[in-house]
């Protein structure tokens, strides 16, 4: 499944990185510990977190994610959605809680790793 295709599918809002909406997806990690996900993220991970500051585009770029989602109405602050934007790193937004978009993203067919 693409990103594209995931946003068709749930309720996500494109913040930043609409020209890779084609990546492939290939599993999905939830954590708000940074040092965490660069260490156990796989690329082509979905990664779901309610951080919005601009170390989220840095772990997202040093990782290869294909998108991160920030859940719970989290917003992307004004530094970091310019990072993203210049560095092409898919950022979604959703109103729904990190157990439930994880939820979601389990009954597509998305699992970990």
């Amino acid at each position: 499944m693409t990103v594209e295709e995931l946003i068709t599918l749930l309720p996500l809002t494109v913040v930043s990185g609409q020209s890779k909406l084609g990546h492939e997806i290939t599993g999905g990690y939830v954590s708000d510990l940074l040092s965490n996900v660069m260490g156990q993220a796989c690329a082509g991970n979905v990664w779901v977190t309610m951080q919005g500051h601009q170390n989220i585009v840095a772990v997202a770029s040093l990782t290869g994610l294909a998108a991160v989602i920030i859940a719970g109405g989290v917003k992307l602050d004004k530094d970091a959605a310019g990072k993203a934007e210049s560095e092409e790193i898919v950022i979604l937004s959703t109103l729904l809680s990190s157990f439930e978009i994880t939820g979601r993203l389990y009954q597509l067919g998305i699992a970990g790793k």
